[in-house]
């Protein structure tokens, strides 16, 4: 399904048809009408889909919870922001050193059985570091531990989970069916840290692990629950040796899954780093608590959750729209990283959220619908290791950068990188592509695109 080289958008759904799996169809009494508001909640149709859909949602707001609470925790134990940066280092080092390993695993695996167990894995990890917690005994090792271990599972969780959705859904729904999960761990985040925040100031961190492992149940009861016969199965691959580099052989050769992934990489490596930046900014900065750290991936929520809707309602993942939504991006974290009050700051959350999710979504579907089912699970692996890989080498960076020189400069480094590495790929796209930039104005309105650039020749001798 790849568009080959130079390809400024990667093919998505088509929304004039009706596939298998529910897509509503155009109104024929509205000719022209778009049909996206309609289509936005299609994949929920699906049974299976809607199995998991709704096990990940209780799930998701345990994850939220553990994070604040977890984050605060170490900020607690030892006033250091590059102790929280180690804590999310650990968490995603597994990644970094295992994520390829992983894929090769998923693509050989079925991906139902898969799941229960590394859901499980998950879930006994929190209740274990609950137990610490409400004992007293936690220390700052445990923590790290467990975020270690956890990192362990995500391993193969990330990769298997990702690839599972296409086998949910089908090619005709995979858009909308990605936008929905986004949307789905957005809207946890709306609920999550506001309950950490309230159950770290009533009763302790502890509870918010034991709930976390708690939420674990839903998601497992969903995948116990779902139909094999409905499952759009993938045969898994033979074992043989060679399939890793396969895999990267595979991504090598098509630059429209390579450079997004290398955005990615710098992008997840330096700019997203929230749980150092916004630590820093809610104890040092405006000298607040675990509440106003709540209030801002709140906010930053809200932000995501609009963007993962309006990438449900779109029927494509273009380049385009990734290029510009990270420069949007990195510029708006400058300019909150200057922000001189807090409610400015914690107001920015909300665009910063809607960009970075523009990003998430559309690197995510673009790579999935022009990447082959037989190496699905290989090449999502590199994407998840590129994109959470990099926290180990970031996380660490930044938390020293924001504890030596403040987290205004910390906040403003990850977002100048946003900024030069989507202006430096963006025209890399534009060049393999033989893409030219276009300035001009359409009904009063400024309009940026690239075009062919026979066509702008074109644009230009009529001019």
């Amino acid at each position: 399904m790849s568009t080959g080289p130079g390809a400024d958008s990667a093919p998505g759904p088509d929304t004039r048809s009706t596939p298998t799996g529910g897509d509503t169809p155009p109104d024929p009494g509205k000719p022209g009408r778009s049909i996206r508001t309609s289509r936005m909640f299609s994949s929920l149709q699906i049974r299976n889909y809607r199995l998991f859909f709704i096990g990940q949602v209780v799930s998701n707001i345990g994850t939220w919870m553990q994070r604040i609470a977890q984050d605060w925790l170490v900020l607690t134990l030892t006033a250091s922001s590059a102790a929280v940066g180690i804590t999310t280092a650990l968490q995603f080092l597994p990644m970094l050193l295992f994520g390829l390993y992983g894929g090769v695993l998923v693509d050989r695996l079925r991906k139902r059985p898969t799941l229960l167990v590394t859901q499980s894995a998950m879930a006994l990890t929190s209740l274990v570091l609950a137990a610490l917690t409400l004992t007293g005994r936690v220390e700052v090792w445990h923590v790290y531990l467990a975020a270690f271990v956890t990192g362990l599972a995500t391993v193969v969780d990330n990769p298997a989970r990702q690839s599972f959705v296409a086998e949910l859904v089908g090619p005709g729904q995979l858009q909308n069916a990605v936008s929905l999960n986004s949307a789905n761990f957005q809207s946890a985040r709306l609920v999550g840290p506001a309950v950490a925040g309230l159950l770290i100031t009533g009763v302790g961190t502890g509870w918010a692990f034991l709930l976390n492992g708690l939420s674990f149940i839903a998601p497992l009861a969903g995948l116990m629950m779902m139909r094999a016969r409905e499952l759009h199965a993938v045969t898994p691959a033979p074992r043989g040796k060679g399939q890793l580099r396969e895999g990267l052989r595979y991504v090598a050769g098509r630059p429209e899954l390579v450079w997004p992934i290398v955005l990615v990489g710098f992008i997840g490596t330096f700019a997203f780093n929230f749980p150092v930046y916004l630590s820093a900014f809610a104890d040092d900065v405006f000298h607040g608590g675990a509440g106003v750290y709540s209030l801002f991936n709140t906010l930053m929520a809200v932000g995501s959750l609009a963007g993962a809707l309006l990438a449900a309602r779109r029927g494509t993942a273009r380049l385009r729209l990734l290029i510009l939504a990270a420069l949007a991006f990195g510029g708006l974290e400058i300019v909150a990283a200057g922000a001189p009050t807090l409610w400015l700051f914690a107001l920015l959350m909300i665009p910063i959220g809607l960009f970075a999710m523009t990003v998430n979504v559309t690197t995510n579907t673009s790579i999935q619908m022009s990447t082959d089912p037989a190496v699905r699970g290989r090449v999502m692996a590199l994407y998840m290791m590129v994109f959470l890989g990099g926290a180990p080498v970031g996380a660490p960076i930044v938390g020293w950068i924001t504890d030596t020189y403040g987290a205004r400069i910390g906040f403003a480094m990850g977002g100048a990188v946003a900024v030069l590495a989507a202006a430096v790929i963006g025209l890399i796209l534009a060049r393999v592509g033989n893409l030219r930039l276009t300035v001009g104005w359409d009904h009063g309105h400024p309009r940026v695109r690239f075009v062919p650039r026979e066509r702008q020749r074109e644009l230009t001798a009529v001019a």
